[in-house]
Parts: structure tokens; sequence; C-alpha cells
């Protein structure tokens, strides 16, 4: 498990390959756990199974099975909780290998709760070893790992596959509630460069003070259908064209909902305006503190994880066209399919590997 600030990644391996003198000796609660996890989709009002994540026919310590991949919102965390006591998930086993602020947070819960016992991992540990893994074994179906080509042609941007081989140096950049960036030299070697405050999480808060919205998904469907430049100041708002003298085009955002100061500006934009500024604002910030870590480390490769890129193609492209464009082709912003689950993936395999 990996728990989050804002969401809960719970990664399930199923095997496949049971025997039916396994299955005679398997006892009830292993078998009710296993059907509850793998034939629903959905659980509770909130807790999501990404079916299209699934990885099929994978070998963990020489058993074959399915790896499923399951999140929900961490304040629902006390129902997962009872549902963990009520299937009696403590008399099958007695300790979770978790990852993740929550890990150290809720452990207290876990125990009175659940009666369950916490083996608690290093995020970054287990978000570093989980994507090399995954990116490992993926060989059936799309790519793990693809990119965006012509970034800066809307009309001709599509995505690609990408090869991650030889994959060092590479940049990481964790964008969950907030953001971590590390350099990652090796399998062993890695350091966290820096990060930010302003997230996901942040997207979200403020769109939910903005625009009212509650969730997400709705946020990000408000900010589709938004325009920013009604809400930001441009470069040609202030120069009437581009600065050319230092390189800035017109189109460039000068001041992040700058347009706001003025009354009948504000009069005028819709909430749909305000959640794709709010988008363009959080996304702009941590592709410039992105490139900056990329020129410091001399790395020309970033690869972009976290749950804020879950169902968010427009940061997507607003990333790899920002890495494009600025670094004049030199960097290349790189995505991956499973984007939130390789923490809890890591924490995975240090239960059946342990360090």
């Amino acid at each position: 498990m990996d728990i989050g600030g804002t969401l809960v990644k719970l990664v399930y391996f199923e095997p496949k390959d049971i025997t039916a003198e396994e299955e005679q000796e398997e006892v009830e609660n292993l078998k009710s756990i296993r059907h509850y996890l793998t034939s629903n989709t959905a659980y509770g009002k909130t807790g999501v199974r990404d079916v299209h994540l699934e990885l099929q026919d994978l070998t963990l310590c020489g058993r074959t099975g399915n790896l499923h991949f399951i999140r929900f919102p961490t304040h629902d965390l006390p129902a997962f909780l009872q549902m963990g006591r009520n299937k009696h998930f403590s008399s099958l086993h007695t300790t979770l290998c978790a990852t993740g602020g929550g890990a150290y947070k809720f452990e207290s819960d876990f125990r009175t709760m659940a009666d369950l016992q916490l083996h608690k991992l290093d995020e970054l540990d287990c978000l570093v070893r989980g994507v090399l893994y995954i990116d490992s074994v993926v060989s059936k179906g799309p790519s793990e790992c693809y990119y965006f080509e012509n970034p800066t042609d809307p009309d001709r941007c599509i995505q690609r596959p990408y090869t991650l081989e030889n994959p060092y140096p590479l940049l990481l950049v964790n964008i969950g509630s907030g953001v971590s960036i590390l350099a990652v030299y090796s399998e062993t070697n890695y350091k966290r460069v820096t990060g930010t405050s302003l997230g996901g999480g942040t997207f979200l808060g403020l769109c939910c003070l903005l625009t009212g919205c509650s969730t997400f998904e709705e946020a990000l469907e408000m900010a589709s259908q938004g325009e920013s430049t009604r809400v930001d100041k441009l470069v040609r708002d202030i120069y009437g064209g581009d600065y050319e003298r230092f390189g800035l085009p017109g189109w460039a955002v000068a001041s992040s909902f700058g347009h706001m100061m003025s009354k009948e500006k504000r009069e005028s934009v819709s909430k749909e305006d305000l959640a794709r500024a709010t988008l363009v604002t959080i996304t702009n910030n941590i592709g410039s503190i992105t490139r900056m870590c990329a020129l410091n480390e001399n790395i020309e490769r970033v690869v972009f994880v976290g749950n804020f890129l879950r169902v968010n193609t427009l940061s997507m492209k607003l990333l790899a066209y920002a890495m494009d464009y600025w670094s004049k082709g030199q960097l290349k912003a790189l995505f991956l399919q499973h984007e939130g689950y390789f923490g809890a993936v890591g924490a995975l395999l240090e239960l059946l590997h342990p360090s």
C-alpha cells in the first residue's frame, strides 16, 4: 500500500497457478478476500480498481498471476480498515508493507481498528524500485513509457511509445498532493533534488474554492472547457507582442491570474476559465522547477509520474511542450502508464524480496 495525502494506492497480486491441493487447503477468509478484490471494479462509493492497468501472467516469487491496481481517497481509509476487520484480514497476515506519509500517520489506526501491523517503507525508495520494476516487466499491450511527438504543434502532437533502455541518469518527478523531484543515477544511487508544495492537492483545493467542484475528475472536466488567457496576464498583454530582447514570446504567461486584478475581467470569467488557469499555473510551475533541476544535474531525460497525471492529458501535453520549447529540444518529457502506483509496487516488492 501507498498511503498518500490524497489517495491510497493498493497493489494486489492474485496467483492464478493454484493447485487443486492448495485450493483445498485454502481458508475461507483468503477466498473471500480474493473474490472481493478481483470480482469488483468499484468498492463502496469511492474505491476503484483500474482494470486497464492490470498486468496479467506476471511471475512473482515463482508464482504466476495477475497484478491488480486499486485506489481510494485517503479520507475513506477508516472504511477500508473496517472492511479488513469484517473480512478477518488479520487472520491471514498480521503485517502489511506500507509506504507514504499515511503509513506513519495512520499506523495506530491499522493496529487498533484492523489488528494489523505496518512494515513502514521509505516512499522514495519504493517509488524508484516500483518504476524500474514495472518498466522491466511490461511486455504486452501498450508500452509502459511514452512521450508526445511534436508537442509544440497541437495539430501534429501524438503519443508515441518510448523504450527506457539504459535509463540512467534520469530525473523522476513525482506529482502527488505535492511534488518531489529525484535525480536517479542507478537502481541504488539516487537523491531527492528538491520539490514544491504546489502539486495536485493544490490544484484540486484551489478548484474547490474557486469553482465549487468537489472531485479531481470534475475539476479536470471544467479545466478542459476553459480558457486560461482570460485569467492569466500574458507577455503580449504587457508588451503588445513578444519581448524580443530576452526571447519571450507574446503567448507566454507573464502573471498567473494577473487579469483578476481587474473587476471587469473578474466578472467576465467562467468557472471553467478559473479551473483551466489553475491547472496551467500548477503545471507551468512544476515544469519550470523541473527544467532548472535538469540543467543543474545535467540530465536530459525527465520522467513524470504521480496521480496528478491520471486522466490528465492536458497537463502532460503542457509539460511536454514546456520541456521541449524552453530547452530548444534538449529535454524530453516521458510519462508512464501506471502513473500513481509505483510506490505501492515498490512496497509489494519489499514484501516479496526483503532488502
